[in-house]
């Protein structure tokens, strides 16, 4: 399966989970930046705006973490001729942000991310963030495929499945990830009326 197959399957999973993770509209990239001036968003109730502009003061994952993060992001979704990368549309902040606000997320990510580093030392005696992408990628052949993968990298398999769902869902949220799929949103249909094989069948005479 090629980048952009790749990119098509894993819309289905940004569809259905993108509304429960991205408080982002779908007009602006997904980067989660902060509002200029603190402005508050037409239709956002002011609890709702403190609590977002509270988040965004916090930062979660140290440098170390973000650059895997990036690296990952990067894996996952690369760059090609037709659109940019993870990271060009801001996903690394995007994960940043949803794992601040939803905290179930916290100890899963950080976990993957010391259990990938861990990982890699024993397999390269390097971080994850130093090896070459060869050997990076090596690593998630062993954590990509549930159903493939041994058990003694299960921990690995659960991170990499979240990594991946939460890089799809902040990809495909963004203006750039929503382009590439093709969705063109709900747009007003054209009324002829009822078709006449329908009148037919219900006795309207057409005469």
């Amino acid at each position: 399966m090629n980048r952009r197959d790749s990119l098509k399957a894993l819309g289905l999973i940004a569809a259905g989970s993108a509304a429960a993770l991205s408080n982002s509209s779908c007009d602006s990239p997904t980067k989660p930046t902060k509002v200029v001036g603190d402005e508050k968003l037409p239709g956002v109730q002011d609890f709702e705006h403190e609590r977002t502009q509270a988040l965004y003061s916090e930062q979660y994952f140290d440098k170390h973490e973000m650059a895997t993060i990036a690296i990952l992001t990067d894996l996952i979704i690369p760059k090609d001729d037709n659109s940019p990368s993870a990271t060009e549309v801001g996903v690394p902040d995007f994960i940043e942000f949803i794992v601040k606000d939803i905290p179930s997320h916290k100890l899963p990510i950080r976990g993957g991310l010391k259990w990938l580093d861990v990982y890699a030392q024993k397999k390269f005696s390097k971080a994850f963030v130093e090896l070459s992408k060869e050997n990076q990628t090596s690593i998630l052949d062993e954590i990509a495929y549930p159903s493939k993968a041994k058990p003694e990298v299960s921990q690995g398999v659960s991170f990499f499945n979240l990594m991946r769902d939460l890089t799809s869902s902040g990809y495909l949220t963004t203006k750039e990830g929503i382009s590439f799929l093709g969705y063109a949103g709900n747009r007003p249909g054209v009324w002829n009326g009822v078709p006449e094989d329908i009148l037919k069948e219900h006795g309207f005479d057409l005469a």
